[in-house]
């Protein structure tokens, strides 16, 4: 723990935007898990769970629609330690790509969520 909040100090002195994305990846995550868990459907029987260009869409259960809050747990809460990790292994430089990496992952969740739903 001694590690992790010399970590965040020596970013907020030093690297303020990688700080900044670290937090706006973890809220853009939070973002992503709340959506996730509201667009659950429980009541349905089928629900489209995936799309392929060859297949269109596929049906399944609602559980399996269960994915896309633990992708978000996993690149809000995992990926922000990591990304402290690589801050003090790699620097600065790899760690802003990784970050900016993982936003564009949980970019493509939300886009795919919104079109599995029937919103987009």
């Amino acid at each position: 723990m001694k590690n992790f909040t010399e970590d965040i100090k020596k970013l907020y002195r030093t690297e303020r935007l990688t700080l900044i994305l670290i937090i706006f990846n973890f809220l853009f995550a939070t973002a992503l898990f709340v959506f996730g868990v509201l667009k659950l459907n429980p009541d349905s029987a089928i629900v489209k769970i995936g799309y392929g260009d060859i297949g269109g869409y596929r049906n399944g259960s609602w559980a399996d629609m269960l994915a896309f809050p633990v992708l978000a747990i996993v690149l809000g809460v995992f990926h922000s330690l990591i990304a402290l990790r690589i801050f003090e292994k790699r620097g600065a430089g790899m760690t802003k790509f990784f970050l900016l990496t993982t936003t564009a992952l949980i970019a493509g969740a939300f886009i795919l969520l919104l079109r599995l739903s029937g919103d987009i």
